[in-house]
């Protein structure tokens, strides 16, 4: 059995009437608590990198230490806290606006192939073959830097849970009046918890516990296709591989619509 969840684009709604008030509160107290859980996950996902690099400088001072090893591996933590602060960054300017997500259209293809090309060598050493594949007159309305965020974020997510001898395939489709770029790979796939909480910021299942990754990826894929006006929606289970799938209409639908 297969299941699917699916996430929309934004929808913003308006209340009158004596019952505004009391909508705002709830409304309010539920970003604050929002806000909260937020700054709590950030804040435990800093303190992560910080104390593997302080473990590993207290480390170098033990006698027999290999220096240069432990310094490496304390510079890939410091890499791994930069790009977590990267991605919470762009989140932000996405939710505020700051960043424009749809100018124009862009062909899909070339943008995909690209990226594949950029991650061939992690492809290699993750034992994992890329394949671009599809239409290649379909346009997205997206600008190309977002596109390029979607598949980067799409295939490192493949890369880094398929598993070893899988197949990843990166494609793009003309259906009806809809773009769809679609991720697919016929890996390790995912449980029903995990592919409830996909989109989630910062949830990694236990499986992924172990690996590298913000688990920021997909809560961007979601977010950019989402501005776009488009759906995101991922379909699988363990052992079957796992399918995200980034609808975007022919005409970019306003948040109010």
């Amino acid at each position: 059995m297969r299941l699917t969840i699916v996430v929309s684009g934004f929808f913003f709604g308006f209340q009158t009437g004596d019952d505004s008030v009391t909508n705002r509160f709830v409304d309010d107290r539920s970003f604050d608590e929002l806000r909260t859980g937020f700054t709590a996950a950030v804040s435990h996902e800093l303190r992560t990198p910080l104390a593997r690099i302080m473990a590993l400088l207290d480390s170098a001072d033990l006698p027999g230490a290999d220096v240069h090893a432990l310094l490496d591996q304390a510079r890939a933590e410091v890499e791994n806290a930069g790009e977590l602060i990267d991605e919470i960054l762009f989140l932000s300017e996405l939710e505020s606006g700051k960043e424009v997500v749809s100018l124009g259209r862009t062909n899909a293809i070339p943008v995909l192939e690209h990226v594949a090309r950029e991650l061939e060598g992690a492809a290699s050493r993750a034992g994992v073959e890329l394949v671009v594949e599809g239409d290649v007159d379909v346009d997205v309305p997206l600008r190309p830097r977002m596109l390029r965020m979607i598949a980067e974020n799409l295939t490192e997510n493949a890369l880094r849970y398929a598993g070893h001898g899988s197949r990843f395939t990166l494609s793009v489709s003309q259906e009806g009046d809809n773009a769809v770029i679609t991720a697919s790979d016929d890996g390790a796939g995912v449980d029903a918890e995990t592919l409830d909480r996909l989109f989630e910021r910062f949830y990694r299942g236990d499986a992924a516990r172990t690996t590298r990754g913000t688990g920021l990826g997909l809560a961007i894929v979601k977010h950019v296709v989402a501005a776009a006006g488009g759906d995101v929606e991922a379909s699988g289970e363990a052992g079957h591989g796992l399918e995200v799938r980034c609808s975007f209409p022919a005409q970019l639908r306003t948040r109010g619509a």
